[in-house]
């Protein structure tokens, strides 16, 4: 009996790094309140286990989520101890891998998210990272640009892609399309085919028609219940938090149509509401997925979609950062530099 030859085992050539400190200077929040809460402080520089990575963070995402944590809503209720480090998203080089042919090896430059709150937070100078939540960064994006990407991204495409099924000819609206996850939802339903109408401010309306938006309806001005029916989905990134955009999205959807609400906690009972209204209805959560982190790579090398990196702030400007957030303004991310390149 013959037996085929084993393959020689690869071993990735790692790149000679220095150790990393014991100690890292990060944002963190003794108490939950308004941003004056957030100030830096010295920590222990965290240890991976299993399968984890050791990550030195050059730049984080500065999301919605991080800011409704820190005023005591978000996932706030998750924290098991005080002080806290905020943040999902990073873009940042592995220091240190699992074992010697990990496909990150140490030198590589990669994205992604922690499970924070479960664990620290990419407002940090180093994090901690399942080995399956992470990607190769985009060789086209800076840190800088990458940070801005997993969680909008990934949000917008569990949204667009897996919920919605975003495919030639279909109907979409997209509330908030200007903000984070709202300008990746434009480019992916427009790049599966979709007719694609957002909701944003005004000035806002040349920029989302460039990334794909057929109609941009200025909401300042204009109700979009008077001007759009007939929607095969409704992508809601607003809620009832302001002028009772969830109820009022229910009227312009076909029957049977799909509604997908993001902040669940600005309309609890969008569910038994969408019923009512003849209409389909569901939450939807982030899911931190390498996989398709990569995908989304590809497509941002390629030029089929884009990142808009509206503001970039120190990690002593987190306070800032998040006060800027909160007026609601954002075109596309904020990003906070930690790190060099």
């Amino acid at each position: 009996m013959k037996f085929r030859p084993l393959r020689p085992i690869f071993v990735a050539r790692e790149i000679a790094l220095p150790d990393p400190p014991e100690t890292m200077r990060a944002v963190v929040f003794d108490e939950t309140g308004d941003p004056d809460v957030l100030h830096t402080a010295t920590l222990p520089v965290p240890a991976p286990v299993i399968s984890e990575l050791l990550v030195r963070v050059v730049a984080a995402g500065v999301n919605p989520i991080d800011a409704k944590t820190r005023a005591g809503r978000g996932v706030s209720g998750a924290i098991t101890a005080l002080p806290s480090t905020l943040g999902f998203d990073f873009s940042g080089v592995v220091m240190n891998a699992p074992y010697e042919a990990h496909p990150f090896p140490p030198g590589t430059e990669v994205y992604g998210m922690v499970p924070f709150p479960r664990s620290g937070g990419t407002y940090a100078e180093y994090a901690v990272v399942p080995t399956l939540s992470v990607a190769r960064k985009p060789s086209t994006l800076s840190h800088v640009e990458a940070a801005g990407v997993p969680l909008a991204a990934l949000t917008a495409w569990g949204l667009v892609v897996e919920t919605a099924h975003a495919h030639e000819g279909q109907r979409v609206l997209i509330h908030a399309g200007s903000g984070g996850v709202g300008h990746f939802a434009v480019q992916f339903a427009a790049y599966f085919g979709a007719h694609v109408t957002a909701t944003a401010s005004g000035p806002n309306a040349t920029w989302l028609r460039e990334l794909g938006a057929s109609v941009v309806i200025d909401y300042s001005s204009t109700r979009f219940d008077e001007v759009v029916g007939d929607m095969d989905v409704v992508i809601d990134l607003v809620g009832n938090a302001d002028g009772s955009t969830g109820t009022r999205s229910l009227s312009v959807l076909r029957p049977g149509g799909l509604y997908i609400m993001v902040p669940t906690g600005s309309w609890p009972g969008y569910a038994e509401a969408a019923a009512e209204a003849g209409v389909r209805a569901t939450s939807y959560k982030v899911l931190p997925d390498g996989n398709a982190l990569a995908t989304i790579a590809r497509l941002l090398e390629s030029g089929a979609i884009q990142v808009y990196i509206d503001r970039v702030y120190s990690l002593d400007e987190a306070a800032t950062a998040h006060r800027e957030l909160e007026r609601g303004h954002t075109r596309g991310k904020s990003v906070l530099r930690i790190g060099d390149d």
